[in-house]
């Protein structure tokens, strides 16, 4: 614990910064696996280090299944109504969690709530779940709504998982999480690094569904199929891959650009999922360019057999995947330490990795008024 004392006209005052944070930390990510929710103690002692205590994955009804999977064709009036329900639902799930785990030691929730809309070149995105109910609901103390400030501030609003890699993860080279998307981090000349690699899961999971599957277990499907060179030359051909970053990717870019191309070659779904891996593999291979680097894996794509055995054939880089709890749930705890940063007012968004216009500390609270 850090402990300023200051002496004003024999008035003494003390500002203490605390070193020990309680969390529950709650992330739901564009792939719809579910509600990813921890309770986490972060502990700086020079550094950070963190213990997960408590983790769980709570899976999407079909009716809220539904409703996220249709969010950006929502008129604004909609979505909002659907933010409050959605804050509500949230609120509801970590007090079921609390319960559960008989947890009477928090300092605050912090939640990365659902990206409902993400268009940081017209200077929006929101994500629903971050509204005054989640507070009163819990009854705590919430560190919410990470992206739009700095998407305010010019910047890509994402990825924000970068400054956690700095801070839990340095002794990797690379940390690359396969999630709804795929996205890497890693420190050049001194500055973290990161962005949007390509779709992951997202699309694999969209063709998989046509099938009454909710994702292809160990990528057995796509190990069946056949590559379209045609397709995969096309894919690996969107303009988005030549940009340089900060960049950024959400459902709006794969609704116009790939899931049209793919619809064209009217393929079975083995072969569209085939073409997929080799194009994912390809696309993340060529941002591992390190010799004798190591990379951290995380995300639910770690579990796709198939497409890690790609990957591990198309690159130079060591891949590492560490336990199945940093695997699953590597960005709630990195949220979690968004929220402590930005309890003690330092920086938790780095504009080398955003294109923000300035490192700031991003985020609103919101204090329960029941």
């Amino acid at each position: 614990m850090f402990l300023a004392v200051f002496s004003i006209s024999n008035i003494i005052f003390t500002n203490m910064i605390i070193s020990k944070y309680n969390v529950i930390a709650v992330m739901s990510g564009t792939s719809l696996d579910g509600i990813d929710i921890i309770y986490a103690t972060y502990i700086y002692d020079n550094n950070w280090s963190f213990n997960i205590h408590h983790s769980k994955t709570v899976k999407y009804s079909k009716h809220w299944k539904l409703n996220l999977s249709n969010l950006i064709n929502q008129s604004m009036d909609e979505l909002q109504s659907i933010d409050k329900d959605y804050s509500k639902h949230l609120g509801n799930i970590i007090l079921k969690f609390i319960k559960a785990y008989k947890i009477d030691a928090i300092d605050f929730i912090a939640s990365h709530g659902h990206t409902a809309l993400h268009q940081p070149v017209e200077g929006l995105t929101y994500q629903i779940g971050n509204q005054q109910v989640l507070a009163n609901t819990v009854n705590e103390k919430v560190i919410c709504d990470f992206r739009v400030q700095d998407v305010e501030l010019g910047g890509q609003g994402a990825p924000l998982v970068p400054i956690g890699d700095r801070l839990l993860f340095s002794n990797y080279s690379y940390c690359l999480n396969l999630g709804g998307f795929a996205n890497i981090s890693f420190e050049n000349n001194d500055k973290r690094i990161a962005y949007d690699i390509c779709p992951v899961n997202i699309v694999l999971n969209h063709y998989v569904l046509k099938l009454n599957l909710e994702y292809d277990d160990k990528g057995q499907l796509a190990s069946k199929g056949r590559i379209n060179e045609e397709l995969l030359s096309r894919l690996n051909a969107l303009e988005f891959y030549n940009e340089k970053p900060p960049k950024s990717l959400g459902l709006e870019w794969v609704e116009l650009n790939v899931f049209p191309l793919i619809e064209s070659f009217n393929l079975k779904t083995e072969d569209s999922l085939r073409t997929l891996i080799e194009h994912i593999a390809i696309q993340i291979s060529k941002n591992l360019k390190l010799k004798s680097s190591n990379v951290l894996i995380t995300g639910g794509g770690v579990y796709n057999d198939f497409l890690i055995s790609r990957l591990k054939s198309l690159s130079i880089s060591e891949i590492q995947i560490p336990k199945d709890e940093i695997i699953e749930f590597k960005e709630a705890l990195i949220f979690g330490l968004l929220g402590v940063l930005k309890d003690r007012n330092e920086v938790n968004c780095l504009k080398s990795v955003t294109g923000a216009s300035e490192n700031h500390s991003s985020g609103k609270v919101l204090i329960p008024n029941t």
